[in-house]
């Protein structure tokens, strides 16, 4: 009974880490209330809405998130899926580390569900691209192992991540489908030569993976397709990786940084020690897997061909595509402008996803090498060392708040209403920052709040090194016709907007957010429905 308990215990210590590892990094958000930053903005009673005109980013996460908030409340959602991705990050890396001792294991899942990547994106709030990321080594290891079940469950979280799930975790999976060992029966040909079905077998491998991958990805490539969204190559500059230490923006990209937005990156990532041990982490990772043995691993009950081609394959590609926009952003601006499906090419640092997912099987390698219980203390605890202010919600970054109660209220108004129309929401602006909220950048709750299409400018301002900013224009071409109704004379304004079949228009601070003719009112004739010390909304047809 001791043995199986013991074993059972190995088992679930990787996924034990990662709880660990979440609860300590989480700790501030886990209170009540949501955790709003940047693109992560959960609502209360989200509506289940399908995609509307721009690219369906939050396509079908939002849906789900809208599905679960009927069982659970949304509070508690959100929770479990943060909590979740480290649990499923720390447990996924740990079954392709190249070892069943429990070191090893436990050493890839430190270091993948506790890295700089992990951490600037949690604190850019893109909570759908990191459950892809989380659950792309149990997809890494569905393709080793082979199966469409196996491969349709693993990839079950960067389905519903959506688009940037599913095209970070692409080309691991094609890479190794592509790349995999093949053994089989040999047959002898007429002239004496030896064949294997290896090229074939591989083909299929890759047609299955690209057709799985197909089909999990159509609730959001469907209406990409068919959406009359356009793409700015602006957004290749603004996008760009960059240096986030004092070692350049190529010793930020191979220490896993690099991230555009300096607002994501952790308080102290750059002194010159955190750099400096972080790269010589990430040297001793790659040389670990640069020597890992080509023959199977024993994971679990089954055989596991370490996927080292396919895993070095993508992770070589993601690296290019990072520093080619960082190095070379015209190319890939010339790219967009040619097709606007090459759009996700523009923030290259997020396809470092492989990379880090190489460096933490690396790393498992060089402690299965040692062979020590001290060596691999150290190894779980060197990335949380050298990365220490990621702990306690990035050192308060990250925390739970409610929205006040003039939300719900507006929302419920506008929810109750059965006559059709869409919602303007004011300042023309894609982000907001309440004070109710620690002044956190938050992307317009608005836009998620409501049972009808809700209009805002998705255009985006992007700071740049030297101080001067960006602007990237805005995906919705009706982005566009509401701002030329909102430019036109007061005594008009309404009219114009009504022929956009606008209804309400919701406007957050200031009575004339847009700073546009008319005055203290530019709304001139519009019924106030709802006015409190934050939000003010109209309704534009009012009944007579």
């Amino acid at each position: 009974m001791g043995g199986e308990w013991g074993e059972t215990a190995k088992r679930f210590a990787p996924a034990l880490l990662g709880l660990l590892f979440g609860l300590l990094a989480l700790w501030p958000a886990l209170g009540p209330g949501f955790v709003l930053r940047y693109d992560m903005v959960f609502v209360p009673d989200p509506p289940p809405m399908l995609p509307g005109e721009g690219f369906p980013r939050a396509v079908p996460s939002d849906l789900v998130v809208a599905l679960l908030s009927r069982v659970v409340p949304e509070q508690v959602v959100q929770k479990v899926v943060l909590l979740g991705v480290f649990v499923l990050a720390a447990s996924g890396a740990a079954a392709l580390a190249p070892s069943r001792r429990l070191g090893p294991r436990l050493a890839a899942a430190a270091f993948y569900s506790w890295n700089a990547y992990l951490a600037q994106r949690l604190l850019l709030g893109q909570w759908a691209l990191l459950l892809g990321v989380a659950g792309l080594p149990w997809a890494v290891r569905a393709v080793a192992l082979g199966g469409r079940s196996r491969l349709v469950a693993a990839l079950l979280p960067a389905a519903v991540g959506g688009f940037q799930a599913m095209l970070v975790a692409a080309p691991a999976l094609l890479a190794t489908a592509a790349t995999a060992t093949v053994t089989g029966p040999v047959t002898v040909t007429a002239a004496g030569r030896f064949v294997t079905p290896a090229g074939r077998v591989r083909v299929r491998r890759v047609l299955e993976v690209t057709l799985v991958m197909a089909v999990l990805s159509l609730p959001w490539l469907v209406p990409a397709l068919s959406s009359r969204a356009v793409t700015d190559p602006a957004g290749a500059w603004a996008f760009a990786a960059r240096a986030d230490g004092p070692l350049g923006t190529v010793g930020s990209l191979l220490s896993l940084g690099g991230i555009w937005n300096a607002h994501a990156v952790l308080p102290g990532q750059e002194t010159w020690w955190s750099a400096i041990v972080r790269l010589l982490l990430a040297a001793v990772a790659v040389w670990g897997f640069a020597r890992l043995p080509g023959s199977p691993a024993r994971h679990g009950a089954g055989a596991v061909e370490q996927p080292r081609a396919g895993l070095a394959v993508a992770a070589v590609a993601g690296l290019a595509v990072a520093l080619t926009g960082a190095f070379a952003p015209g190319v890939l601006g010339g790219l967009i402008g040619w097709w606007p499906g090459f759009g996700p090419l523009r923030d290259g640092q997020l396809y470092l996803a492989p990379f880090v997912l190489l460096q933490a099987v690396g790393l498992a390698a060089v402690v299965a090498r040692w062979n020590s219980r001290a060596v691999a203390a150290v190894a779980v605890a060197v990335p949380v060392l050298v990365l220490p202010t990621f702990a306690l919600g990035a050192f308060g970054r990250l925390s739970a708040v409610d929205y006040p109660d003039e939300w719900r209220e507006v929302q419920a108004i506008v929810n109750a209403d059965p006559a059709p129309g869409a919602l303007l929401s004011l300042p023309w602006g894609a982000h907001r920052a309440f004070g109710w909220n620690g002044d956190r950048v938050i992307l317009d709750p608005a836009t998620k709040m409501f049972r009808r299409r809700v209009l805002w400018n998705d255009a985006l301002l992007v700071g740049l090194p030297g101080g001067d900013r960006l602007r990237v224009a805005a995906e919705d071409p009706a982005s566009a016709e509401v701002e030329a109704a909102l430019g036109v004379e007061p005594a008009g304004r309404i009219a114009a907007l009504s022929g956009l079949n606008v209804r309400y228009v919701l406007i957050h601070g200031s009575d004339n957010p847009f700073h546009i003719p008319g005055g203290d009112d530019p709304f001139r004739g519009a019924a106030t429905v709802f006015r409190g010390p934050e939000l003010r909304l109209l309704r534009l047809d009012a009944p007579s």
